[in-house]
């Protein structure tokens, strides 16, 4: 009686038999049958592989659940298969046929089996019975001692865990609160692998993420207790569907000793033929325990098919995405060293692996030189290759070679063969496994990368940041050449080996050479320059040393040519540093002594290119917009100071920022006439070039009409007129400004006009300050300025300053220096010269605040000396 079935079609594409084994799989889980789970997945593989890879049709699986066990029916659609008149002469295949092999399976795994024709389909049956057991029995072990029983604490504490689609818990049991301390209310809606320390287990490779997902899971891990200690736990996990169809996973938890209350028994075999049946021809090939790890399990690979057929070497190479190249990735018997990671062509090319997709047997390899790139000039005569498939993907190709030719023939492909159709999905499986781990060490790395591409404008610290970036994650040693325009030739800018000291003489060769040549194809190409040079370099530098006893006789400059001819012998590569189309530069990675890189380390360097080429272009636009910003904010300040007789005078001007805005502070000191002298310091509003003109309009216009002879209020009125004729492009403008007569008997006069300017401040002998001027309209905002010139003079011994108001509004949170600030900084400048006082003023307002400055400042000192 048919009590529950489901049904699915998968298309005529390889990844479809992945599909179907998960969709049988989840299907007999979901119905309890997890007994026959395994060997219905085996039969399901085979038989739709033969539909969708073979018969290139759709297949239809539909599973039929009984009361005794399961019957499973894959279909396919070929439309011209004859009909076989006699069902006894049906051919079922043999161990070596890619294609028969389903049918062998069935007869030996199924209870019972069929097939069935029609003109538009075959279609393939199978039973599977579940084994005999009481009535809710799952699994029985024999009787033991009471002494031989497990041990547990007090009562046996389960916590039951439920969680949801998206990881996070669902529902917390009291023994859960128990045995972690989290009450319900700490964990509900929180992800479960935030209470998880991952794995406890030896060798355990899947995530609590992974096996949360797995539609049923037993291993041990550890729980992270609510005082902070780690709890062994040993979980089952089953995957259900709630009411509402979604996703979610129950998870029970014991300690780990008590894992016995959960652990599923193994399933002993129930006779000899059974335990021959059930062998894993891969551990027979591989051994047991198989390597976890892809390198590890290559090696095993490559050792046992050479001790297989008595060989004197073996290889292993993998294709790559696209399969148009294999890659070395393990070899014995061969110098792996010059060979791991090189690549050569499938089917086109110089070098071309022409018979990777077939088993090919070469029994003299002299006689057909280049048939197998990897073997020449290794002493190898005959050599036997066959392809890796899985669900008809070439995958690899493994070799075994002998030093005597007619070592092989068909029989020893054959046997070859039928061991890499064993290993060819654990392979598979592993290399998938590590490329998703590069794929995310990838992104990892990129990330950080580009935030640290991101942080630096400096061109040179971009340079040493690309190349401290590659070496040596991505290359043993790097060099980076920039291009400063079209019309220049490519300049080596920054060279850097994983042994500083082989840097010096990298360096040494690398200029010795022409750069490459500047190519906008993206991508990596092969450069062969520097490891000619190096062995040239190398070759005449051996035979001037012949005839010296050893090598400890060889003088520095021989044995720095040697280690760089070794640190240099591999694999160059040049990749484009292309940004706003064009080619800013070249970055170029080495390997030493033979060595190749891997696709993979190529194709993470190509991104780092394009993200290193930009950053290195903003570092050069960010130059450039510093160095112009900065000789815009040198021509607006004047060259020097005039020496002005009886009168100390010192200026010091500070620019915020990190110099790529030009500030709208200025200063001037100049001569008027004879004994006379103006003076002026001021802010116009703003940063940026629209403040650079008004600055360069004020201090050249304040020159030019004091020394027509006006006085201070119609310069000031006539700089006014002048700012509100630039309309829109108009900032209002502080101004102090002042002009100086030096006197006979050692004092000085000041007339001054303080337009809308921090107050100039006047410091006597007694230590007292007071205001200078009274303050006057600003510039730039009003037409008709009625100004004023107030008159007053220096003794010997008195100070004036004058600031900006970066000086009195110097901040730290809710404070301010302000004037009175000032004003106390000045008092205890008695006695000090006018550049003491300027010094002291600006150290006090930088110690004003832990926070550097955000604002121009510009400090005008004039103190009249004492008589000595």
């Amino acid at each position: 009686m048919i009590t529950a079935r489901a049904a699915a079609t998968f298309d005529p594409v390889a990844r479809s038999v992945a599909t179907a084994r998960a969709f049988v799989r989840d299907t007999l889980q979901g119905w309890g049958y997890t007994d026959v789970v395994d060997d219905a997945v085996v039969l399901t593989s085979e038989l739709v592989t033969n539909a969708v890879i073979h018969a290139g049709t759709a297949a239809d699986v539909l599973c039929l659940r009984t009361e005794d066990g399961v019957r499973v029916e894959i279909a396919d659609h070929y439309p011209e298969r004859e009909i076989p008149l006699q069902p006894a002469a049906l051919d079922l295949g043999s161990l070596d046929s890619e294609n028969g092999r389903g049918l062998l399976l069935c007869a030996a795994l199924a209870s019972r089996w069929g097939v069935e024709y029609s003109p538009t389909r075959k279609h393939v049956w199978f039973q599977l019975d579940l084994p005999d057991r009481p009535v809710g029995v799952r699994s029985a072990g024999p009787l033991l001692p009471v002494g031989l029983l497990p041990v547990t604490d007090e009562r046996v504490r389960v916590a039951v865990v439920q969680v949801d689609s998206e990881g996070a818990v669902a529902a917390w049991n009291d023994d859960a609160a128990y045995l972690f301390g989290y009450t319900t209310d700490q964990v509900i809606g929180k992800q479960l692998t935030d209470f998880t320390a991952w794995p406890q287990t030896p060798g355990t490779s899947t995530g609590i993420a992974d096996a949360l997902r797995l539609s049923r899971w037993e291993g041990s891990y550890g729980i992270r207790g609510a005082d902070g200690r780690t709890i062994p736990v040993y979980g089952s996990h089953l995957r259900v569907r709630d009411p509402q169809g979604e996703p979610s996973t129950v998870c029970l938890l014991v300690r780990d000793y008590e894992r016995a209350v959960l652990q599923t028994p193994v399933r002993a075999p129930v006779s000899d033929a059974s335990e021959s049946r059930q062998t894993d021809p891969f551990e027979v090939f591989i051994g047991s325990p198989a390597p976890d790890d892809l390198d590890g399990l290559l090696q095993r690979t490559v050792e046992r098919a050479r001790d297989m057929l008595d060989a004197d070497a073996a290889f292993l190479l993998l294709a790559t995405d696209d399969e148009t190249e294999l890659e070395v990735r393990a070899t014995t018997g061969l110098p792996s060293a010059r060979q791991r990671f090189a690549r050569v062509p499938v089917e086109a090319g110089t070098g071309r692996y022409g018979s990777a997709r077939m088993p090919a047997v070469h029994e003299d390899l002299d006689a057909v030189p280049g048939a197998v790139p990897l073997l020449a000039n290794t002493g190898m005569r005959s050599v036997v290759t066959v392809p890796l498939k899985v669900e008809g993907r070439l995958t690899g190709s493994l070799g075994v070679a002998a030093e005597a030719a007619g070592r092989y023939s068909n029989e020893e492909a054959l046997r070859l063969q039928f061991a890499a159709d064993r290993i060819a999905l654990a392979v598979e499986s592993a290399r998938l496994g590590e490329l998703e781990r590069l794929r995310r060490g990838s992104l990892s790395f990129l990330v950080e990368a580009s935030d640290l591409l991101a942080g630096t404008l400096d061109r040179d610290q971009t340079l040493a940041l690309m190349a401290q970036m590659t070496v040596p994650t991505l290359a043993t040693w790097c060099a980076v050449y920039t291009i400063a325009d079209p019309a220049s030739d490519p300049e080596l800018s920054y060279v850097l080996h994983e042994d500083e000291e082989r840097i010096d003489g990298l360096k040494s060769l690398l200029t010795r050479i022409s750069p490459p040549e500047p190519v906008r194809t993206p991508g990596a190409r092969v450069w062969a320059a520097p490891s000619q040079a190096a062995h040239e370099a190398a070759l005449r530098t051996s035979m001037r040393s012949i005839g010296i006893g050893d090598a400890g006789g060889l003088g520095s400059t021989t044995r720095t040519t040697l280690a760089t001819a070794a640190a240099v012998g591999g694999e160059t590569v040049v990749l484009p540093l292309v940004a706003r189309n064009r080619v800013i530069g070249m970055l170029t990675l080495g390997k030493p002594s033979d060595d190749h890189f891997r696709q993979e380390i190529l194709e993470l360097a190509e991104d780092l290119s394009r993200r290193a080429a930009l950053a290195l272009d903003n570092a050069r636009l960010y130059s450039e917009r510093t160095a112009i910003s900065q000789s815009l904010q040198r021509s607006l300040l004047p060259p020097g100071l005039p020496a002005v007789p009886n009168v100390e005078v010192d200026v010091i001007y500070r620019a915020a920022g990190e110099g790529n805005e030009v500030g709208g502070d200025f200063y001037d000191v100049f001569p008027i006439r004879d004994g006379a002298y103006g003076f002026a310091i001021g802010d116009v509003c703003g940063t940026g070039p629209e403040a650079a003109a008004v600055t360069g309009l004020a201090r050249h216009a304040l020159r030019l009409l004091a020394r027509e002879g006006f006085g201070g209020p119609a310069v000031l009125e006539r700089l006014n007129a002048a700012i509100l004729d630039e309309g829109t492009r108009s900032r209002f403008l502080t101004l102090l400004y002042g002009e100086l007569w030096p006197q006979e008997d050692g004092s000085a006069l000041l007339k001054v006009v303080c337009a809308g300017h921090p107050l100039p401040l006047r410091l006597r002998q007694d230590g007292s300050v007071e205001p200078a001027a009274d303050p006057q309209p600003l510039l730039g905002v009003m037409e008709d300025l009625e100004l004023y010139e107030q008159e007053f003079t220096l003794e010997p011994g008195d100070v004036l300053l004058c600031v900006t108001d970066g000086v009195t509004e110097r901040r730290e949170g809710t404070r301010m220096l302000g004037d009175d600030g000032l004003a106390d900084v000045l008092a205890h400048c008695t006695g000090l010269t006018a550049g003491a006082v300027a010094a002291r003023i600006l150290r006090a307002v930088e110690r004003f605040a832990a926070e550097p400055p955000s604002d121009d400042m510009a400090i005008l000192t004039m103190r009249v000396p004492e008589p000595q």
